[in-house]
């Protein structure tokens, strides 16, 4: 059975600016149909690898090929470019009405009029913004020329999908509908994605696999769950939404399990330690249950600790408790929740969670164990 060839791969390639090594990656593919989203902050790399493999910056060094073929000299740049799609933070609509827009890159491929016209009807209807070809660019709200540049870019039926923080500085609401749409769009379609942004949230919901980019380099590759649950560093435990982050001395074993010492208090994780370790445990804010702590509670159940809430702050759906159990932990509860429990800055409660819920990364650091 022979092994299918990916859309992309990257080799030993960087790039050099000014005497500076900004983008580092000995490896990366991409497979056939594949959504892969790159996060990170700005400045981590993101939107110069996608240049990198749009040919639109040639790398210092290393090579990029396309479906086997290295670009740039078994397949020339501009015949490449006119299998992809390209999306900006800016739509960069020309002058003229939406539908000449959306119809622009079939122009430019030499298709005629009367075969353009029903491919760009469709992608108009994709989009919702059938009733707006007539209209100017010019004359388009934010959302609606954000929705008539994928529009245009997904007429072409292009092989590959580059997106860089297509839906930066659009309120949530209009935001929320074109991800939708666009979720939609590339299910139907299974174009091969690579998506850029710095929204956890988005790069969930849209993507395949995740890469986490830092400095230049991709520090860790995986499916959104991976990444998520079982971070290698605290970096990416960090951006992925962990807020109980720990350091720990492993103190003795289980079946399964081992048990690490945090400020005097124990906690049970999964997995494989031998005592004596230096980890760092990781647990995600939704993974942590609260209760109203009464007279009868113990601290001897797995990972179930006292804690006094310090403060509690509204996020939109959910509210953010921080809470000091010998060491510090965050919590997230709905709305609902903190309404049934009458939970309270200043309120003794219990906080539990599972074995199986703790991350653990190795800690190489001689700091004494406790807290960060």
């Amino acid at each position: 059975m022979s092994i299918p060839v990916p859309v992309y791969e990257a080799r030993n390639v960087q790039v050099i600016r000014g005497g500076s090594l900004i983008l580092n990656v000995p490896t990366l593919t991409v497979a056939d149909g594949e959504i892969l989203s790159l996060i990170g902050p700005n400045g981590a790399g993101k939107s110069t690898l996608l240049q990198t493999l749009a040919a639109l910056i040639k790398p210092s060094r290393g090579e990029v090929f396309f479906r086997g073929r290295k670009i740039g000299t078994e397949i020339p740049p501009l015949a490449y470019r006119r299998r992809l799609a390209m999306i900006l933070q800016e739509p960069l609509l020309f002058d003229t009405t939406v539908y000449n827009n959306v119809a622009s890159g079939l122009k430019l491929r030499g298709m005629k009029k009367h075969e353009a016209e029903p491919i760009v009807v469709r992608s108009l209807e994709r989009f919702g913004i059938a009733h707006l070809m007539d209209r100017s660019a010019r004359n388009l709200s934010g959302g609606e020329a954000r929705r008539a540049s994928i529009a245009r870019a997904f007429a072409t039926d292009p092989e590959v999908l580059l997106l860089d923080e297509p839906f930066s500085a659009l309120d949530p609401i209009i935001r929320e509908a074109l991800i939708e749409d666009l979720e939609r769009v590339l299910r139907e379609t299974r174009i091969t994605t690579i998506f850029v942004t710095h929204d956890r949230q988005e790069a969930l919901r849209l993507s395949s696999r995740l890469g986490v980019m830092k400095g230049g380099e991709i520090l860790q590759e995986g499916s959104p769950e991976e990444i998520l649950n079982r971070p290698v560093n605290e970096f990416i435990a960090s951006l992925v939404g962990v807020e109980t982050i720990l350091t720990a001395e492993v103190v003795r074993r289980g079946p399964g399990t081992f048990i690490s010492s945090v400020s005097g208090q124990e906690i049970e994780a999964a997995g494989d330690r031998d005592p004596g370790d230096q980890v760092v445990l990781c647990i995600r804010p939704e993974n942590i249950a609260l209760s109203s702590a009464d007279s009868g509670t113990t601290t001897r159940t797995k990972n179930t600790f006292l804690g006094r809430i310090q403060k509690i702050t509204p996020m939109w759906l959910h509210k953010r408790v921080q809470l000091d159990c010998g060491f510090p932990v965050v919590a997230y509860v709905t709305n609902q929740s903190l309404t049934t429990t009458s939970l309270r800055e200043g309120m003794e409660v219990t906080i539990s969670f599972s074995p199986e819920s703790v991350s653990v990364i190795p800690n190489s650091t001689t700091t004494k164990p406790g807290s960060k």
